[in-house]
């Protein structure tokens, strides 16, 4: 596919004439898409360019989540769970024309496991060096150290690279400064043009070995900072789907002719995440003061159609505590801990960061403003770009005092918010910048090994209680997912795991 119209041009240019015929799928997004490699990137950006260029021993599909056939055709599994053996599709191939073997899924998953970053943690005690061996050609297998109920649900997020791309590039960081800004994989799509800010191009791989698939010929990822833009885009035709739409948003689209709203349930939390490490909120008893003084039912009412978070687990979720002790507002209690706590006459100023152009995690930061008010504290609020929350994460120095974060599973288990969000393991990374607790951890380790399941929800049940004792974070509220889109996208299935990491493949437009 040429590239014919510039970036600038796109920004105004409704897709019918960007098109030009042509099947090019236009998506609006307010978050950028800082790294494309994909056994280091996190979020949910990151997460639709890897399923689109990548691929993966299998694939995750449908509601409620099926794990289907990737580059593997079938597999077996023993019957202590700790072995599986994987066949590949032979008609596989990288975007270079040469075959996925089993020796470069080996190479992959030791790789992962080598930088320790991206999907690693997923399969971190789980999944060893010496554990995966390729058989033959088309047969790669597994020895666990350990059983894992979920490891063919983590798998769908395990892309495997070309060796011979990354060794060419590997430089003395394993090709990491290579495959920041490049592609290795065998994915249906590759990339075009990069515009980091601005835009993001996808073209669909000729003679591409998938069986099956739509008619797109690419997909743009454009960056869109407001979502009232995006719901603009959908409504006036000038994007396909729209990725961080508001209530309000929906509200307005709903009814015009040619859009279709998406709103479906999804293992998706959103927690405000203390610095549990450095500053004032090292001391617990400020954290429970402050959980204490948020106003909850608020921060229900400026959501749109949404549900209170239970602790830190969400609902429905296996193991999780509907009846589990949590804080609500309670102005008594709040002051009764602050009293307990080292700074128990306020008069400092805190610091929170929200996402740039989330109009909910704004108002959600304006009714933190207002409960520590109520404690004679002060809030500086300001909002940040992706690259500038990954960034900011990284050690107690850099993360502020609070953290406004969405996470959403990347597959349906509560090992998923459990180890990402809480275990020590994942400190410096978005998803659990500081918070470290030994005891905390042994239950998660505990917990993603044990094949009983009785004995299993009793590890969370305690994982929970401990979690709720220590406040780390402020559990806020589970967000349905609203998605945008224009009747002309055909095949679309929505998934309520990474539900806005679009897999374009399946799709077609009229």
């Amino acid at each position: 596919m040429g590239a014919t119209v510039s970036a600038a041009a796109l920004a105004a240019m409704p897709f019918e004439a960007f098109a030009q015929g042509r099947k090019i799928l236009i998506m609006a997004s307010s978050v950028d898409i800082p790294n494309f490699d994909p056994h280091v990137a996190t979020g949910y950006a990151p997460a639709m360019l890897f399923r689109n260029t990548y691929d993966a021993l299998v694939r995750v599909v449908g509601t409620p989540p099926e794990i289907k056939p990737g580059l593997a055709t079938e597999w077996s599994v023993s019957e202590d769970q700790k072995r599986y053996e994987f066949k590949l599709n032979p008609s596989a191939k990288f975007q270079d024309g040469t075959p996925v073997t089993a020796e470069a899924v080996v190479y992959s998953f030791k790789r992962i496991l080598k930088l320790e970053r991206g999907p690693s943690w997923m399969i971190n005690g789980i999944v060893s060096e010496n554990g995966i061996k390729a058989i033959d050609a088309q047969t790669v297998a597994f020895e666990l150290d350990a059983p894992f109920a979920p490891f063919l649900q983590v798998l769908p997020w395990m892309f495997i690279v070309n060796p011979a791309v990354v060794e060419a590039n590997i430089g003395s960081d394993e090709g990491q400064v290579y495959l920041m800004t490049n592609t290795a994989g065998s994915g249906p799509f590759k990339m075009g043009r990069v515009l980091p800010g601005n835009m993001y191009e996808f073209i669909r791989v000729e003679d591409d070995w998938h069986e099956g698939g739509g008619n797109l010929q690419g997909a743009i990822w454009k960056i869109v900072r407001e979502a009232s833009t995006e719901r603009m885009m959908i409504q006036r035709g000038e994007a396909h789907i729209a990725l961080e739409l508001y209530a309000e948003d929906m509200t307005a689209l709903e009814g015009r002719p040619g859009v279709v709203n998406v709103i479906e349930p999804e293992y998706r939390t959103f927690s405000i995440k203390m610095n549990t490490a450095k500053g004032p909120l090292a001391d617990k008893n400020l954290r429970k003061a402050i959980s204490y003084a948020y106003n909850y039912q608020a921060m229900l009412d400026a959501s749109g159609p949404a549900e209170l978070m239970v602790g830190p687990l969400p609902t429905g979720i296996f193991g999780h505590d509907p009846e589990l002790a949590v804080y609500r507002q309670d102005m008594e209690k709040a002051k009764e801990f602050l009293a307990k706590s080292e700074y128990k006459d306020g008069g400092f100023t805190l610091s929170v960061i929200h996402a740039t152009g989330y109009e909910n995690q704004r108002r959600w930061s304006l009714i933190l403003l207002e409960a520590l008010k109520a404690l004679n504290i002060e809030l500086d609020i300001r909002p940040a770009t992706w690259p500038d929350t990954v960034a900011a994460a990284q050690s107690p120095d850099t993360m502020p005092d609070f953290m406004c974060l969405f996470q959403t599973a990347n597959y349906a288990d509560p090992d998923n918010i459990a180890y990402a969000a809480y275990h020590s393991s994942r400190n410096g990374q978005w998803q659990n910048p500081v918070y470290n607790n030994p005891e905390v951890d042994k239950l998660i380790e505990a917990a993603r090994v044990e094949t009983d399941e009785t004995k299993r929800a009793q590890l969370y049940q305690q994982f929970q209680e401990l979690i709720v004792e220590d406040a780390p974070d402020i559990f806020g509220v589970l967000e349905k997912r609203k998605l945008g889109m224009r009747d002309s996208v055909k095949n679309f299935v929505f998934t309520p795991v990474a539900a806005n990491a679009i897999e374009l493949l399946p799709l077609s437009l009229d």
